[in-house]
């Protein structure tokens, strides 16, 4: 399976244009059941709210879905779905909630907000790359143990457990292209003393 961008985790943020308030929301999803229930804990939340619009993109099937709930055609659920397609985001979803303030945007002005709702929500879950890791782990003396942080630091390893007993044990995944290069880095500041040992392989956060 090849990489791919999308969110690290459910967020949310808003703003207000002209009294109208909107509020745009996140979340990683892998099926269309999972957006779908997104969308509806949104909608359930702000059942209030003048329009709750959403789009959501999958890597399985290329499936791309989006819903103007009720603004003009073509003002709120493209340009929420232009904002993942141009980041180039899959197995995401977003919805903009929209509380109407009394005053009319236009069209473009629609355009330009929910545009914005969508980014805003899409910059809060933070985007990261999910690809092919490695899964290793690592026994180091006390002494070396920082050192080791500082290393796994540099090669953008996602820890995934340490254990403190008589020496640290650290579990951790890394892009399976960069376990050659670490090996390397590590036989050289620990003189060869330290080794990596391969647990097993996941598609993870690179």
């Amino acid at each position: 399976m090849k990489e791919y961008k999308t969110v690290e985790f459910e967020s949310a943020d808003e703003f207000t244009e002209k009294k109208s308030k909107f509020i745009g929301y996140v979340k990683p999803v892998e099926t269309q059941e999972e957006a779908v229930s997104f969308i509806h804990s949104v909608k359930s939340k702000h059942w209030d709210a003048t329009h709750n619009v959403y789009a959501y993109v999958l890597k399985e099937n290329n499936i791309q879905r989006y819903s103007d709930d009720g603004e003009p055609s073509g003002t709120a659920g493209v340009p929420v779905l232009d904002v993942i397609l141009k980041n180039n985001l899959v197995n995401v979803c977003v919805v903009v909630t929209r509380y109407f303030g009394g005053t009319l945007l236009g069209a473009g002005g629609l355009v330009r907000a929910y545009s914005h709702g969508s980014k805003i929500a899409v910059e809060a879950g933070h985007i990261i790359t999910m690809a092919p890791c490695k899964v290793l782990s690592v026994s180091v003396e006390y002494s070396f143990y920082e050192r080791l942080n500082i290393l796994l630091s540099d090669f953008n390893a996602n820890i995934e457990s340490t254990d403190f007993s008589d020496s640290v044990s650290v579990s951790f995944s890394i892009k399976a292209e960069k376990k050659e290069a670490l090996q390397e880095k590590l036989t050289d500041i620990s003189n060869g003393l330290y080794c990596l040992k391969e647990i097993g392989e996941k598609f993870a956060k690179a």
